[in-house]
This record gives structure tokens, C-alpha cells and sequence, in this order.
């Protein structure tokens, strides 16, 4: 064997470890910054369906923190199902009042406009107005009335949170990124009429 053989044969043996370590890395870093979720039950339609897969970003909140509007995916431990994940929407944040009654959300007093809900979808039960905690959110499935979320168990703390859900690729005709925001409208305080009695609705 000649030497520019043996040498060609070494430097064929370094590419393909180069490109087998370069391969590994960039595996591992898609696994650290996304993750596979398949959206279970219809909690979140009319915006996501059952057996819809999406990807989740779980880098986003690892810099940042939620903010209203966000799809999040998330441990349900607080929903008492800590082998489960859950999927909702993130409705009220930290220090905030937040309270349902008359069909809708209300925040520190103000209507939520949700133009991502219909009139079908709207929340039909009540939930006393109360301060969400420091470092937790109040999340709601989009289908209001047929959805575990925040209206039954209350808070999610942020330690939970897996990430944010980024894209729909599944199935096709589904395929669309996520990046709806949802800010609290600019309207005069409305005062509250407390108590309201939570209803007897489940999700």
C-alpha cells in the first residue's frame, strides 16, 4: 500500500468521524431545544386537534418567561397528573387578578379579548377573581368548557412549563407556526361584582 493511499484512507476515516461527531451534536442539540408533543382530546380546538402533532420550543423560556397568547406545553403535576402532559393557553400571569364570568376572561378587571375562541367555545362557568402568585400563570384550554386547566386546579407554576409550542407539522393540512400575542385591551376599568361561585363544569 502506498503512502498517499494510506493517506487517503486516513483522511476518508477523519471525514467520516468529523461527520459522524458533527451529526451527534447537532442531534443533541435538537433534542435540548425541541421536543415531539402529540396534542390528546380536543381541550385546545378549535385551534389545535386531536392526534395534531406540533414541535415544542423548550430554549424560549430558558431566556424568557411566558407571555399572554403563548401555547404552552407543560408537566400537569399541578393538575395532579404528574406522569401526563398537558397542553393550553396562557391566560394570566404573575401578579395579575384574573377572573371568568359572563363568558369571558376578565383581567386586573378588564375583558380579555380572545379573538382566537368563538361564541361556541366561550367559558360557560365562573371563576372567583384571584391574584395569580409570583412565578405562576393562570392557563385555560381554548375549548372552555371541556378543558382540565386553570379554571379547576388554579395555578401553574413556572418550574412545570416544558416550552412552547412553535410549529404544527402533523398532518399536513395542519401545518402552521405559532405566534399569536394576546394583550390586555386598553379599556376603562370595569368593577367586579365578587363572589362568583365556581361552576360545576369540567374539562
Amino acid at each position: 500500500m502506498g503512502r498517499l493511499e494510506l493517506l487517503g484512507r486516513r483522511g476518508i476515516v477523519r471525514e467520516l468521524l468529523e461527520t459522524a461527531v458533527l451529526t451527534i451534536a447537532i442531534f443533541l442539540v435538537v433534542r435540548v431545544a425541541l421536543q415531539n408533543f402529540k396534542v390528546e382530546g380536543d381541550s385546545m380546538s378549535p385551534n389545535l386537534h386531536n392526534s395534531e402533532y406540533i414541535l415544542v420550543n423548550k430554549v424560549d423560556y430558558m431566556i424568557g418567561k411566558p407571555s399572554r397568547g403563548d401555547i404552552i406545553v407543560f408537566h400537569a403535576t399541578p393538575a395532579g397528573r404528574p406522569d401526563a402532559d398537558f397542553i393550553k393557553r396562557v391566560i394570566g400571569l404573575p401578579g395579575e387578578t384574573v377572573a371568568v364570568h359572563n363568558d369571558y376572561v376578565w383581567i386586573n378587571g378588564k375583558k380579555l379579548i380572545e379573538p382566537y375562541i368563538d361564541q361556541y367555545h366561550r367559558p360557560t362557568y365562573d371563576f372567583p377573581a384571584a391574584k395569580v402568585p409570583p412565578n405562576d400563570y393562570f392557563v385555560l384550554g381554548d375549548n372552555r368548557n371541556d378543558s382540565q386547566d386553570s379554571h379547576l386546579w388554579r395555578w401553574l407554576p413556572k418550574q412545570y412549563i416544558i416550552g412552547k409550542a412553535w410549529v404544527s407539522y402533523w398532518p399536513p393540512s395542519d401545518l402552521h407556526l405559532f405566534s399569536l400575542r394576546v394583550p390586555v385591551p386598553p379599556l376603562p376599568s370595569i368593577t367586579l361584582h365578587p363572589p362568583f361561585t365556581a361552576g360545576d363544569h369540567h374539562g
